[in-house]
């Protein structure tokens, strides 16, 4: 019996090592179907000005200082292409008392770092996080829980489905957050921590059924914000 014990205390003891000495799993591993737009060491397939994105510890950051501003709205562009229906998913943390950002999707490239389109917000005002916003276009298309169709003359209707404030219970401060947008057809709809937030119908004439993607960091006072976990997949 004395032996079986020191038999059975080995092989606990053996395991737990090897677990303890097993490399952890990657946090940028795309689930299935989606493949990662990050690599987690660089931004190799992305363009944006030097001055405000960088890399750090597996994470975009983007970040403005008291020295270093930027005058106008500023974006971090994937080059890898301008998908048309698909989902994309990635993880945001906010790390300073205010800041603006979002995530451009189906948008064109203007001049220099500068992006218009469609753009699912983030931001550390209340109402912001979760609303479906057109940077440089028509402003807000949808609100927090509400799905909003626009028919081909620009008429809106608009149908509410959850209470804003209690979607805003489901949006983490000063932690990560889970985002998802699905692009399909002439729909949009946004989920954050797998809770959605907005759904738009656009059959507008200024719709738009592909383009690029791309990070925003607002003009204001400075902010820092980061991203990783950043997965695309393409709905045939």
């Amino acid at each position: 019996m004395k032996t079986l014990r020191w038999t059975v205390r080995i092989a606990i003891a053996t395991t737990v090592l090897g677990i303890m000495a097993a490399p952890p799993a990657r946090a940028d591993q795309p689930e299935d179907g989606f493949v990662s737009l990050f690599d987690g060491e660089s931004l190799d397939g992305w363009a944006g000005d030097p001055q405000f994105w960088r890399v750090d510890d597996g994470t975009i950051v983007g970040e403005t200082t008291p020295d270093r501003r930027t005058p106008g709205n500023t974006f971090l562009i994937w080059e890898g292409g301008e998908p048309a229906d698909f989902e994309l998913k990635f993880q945001y943390r906010i790390d300073t008392d205010w800041a603006n950002s979002g995530i451009q999707v189906r948008s064109r490239r203007l001049n220099d770092y500068r992006v218009g389109g469609y753009q699912p917000d983030i931001a550390t005002d209340g109402w912001i996080t979760g609303i479906l916003f057109e940077e440089a276009g028509r402003g807000v298309l949808a609100r927090r829980g509400q799905k909003v169709v626009i028919d081909a003359a620009g008429q809106r209707e608009v149908e509410r489905f959850a209470e804003e404030n209690a979607l805003a219970e489901h949006i983490r401060p000063r932690d990560w957050n889970d985002y998802h947008v699905i692009a399909e057809g002439n729909r949009i709809v946004t989920k954050i921590n797998g809770v959605k937030m907005h759904e738009l119908v656009d059959d507008a004439p200024q719709a738009r059924s592909s383009g690029i993607i791309a990070f925003q960091l607002h003009s204001g006072p400075p902010m820092t914000i980061r991203f990783r976990n950043i997965q695309l997949k393409t709905i045939e």
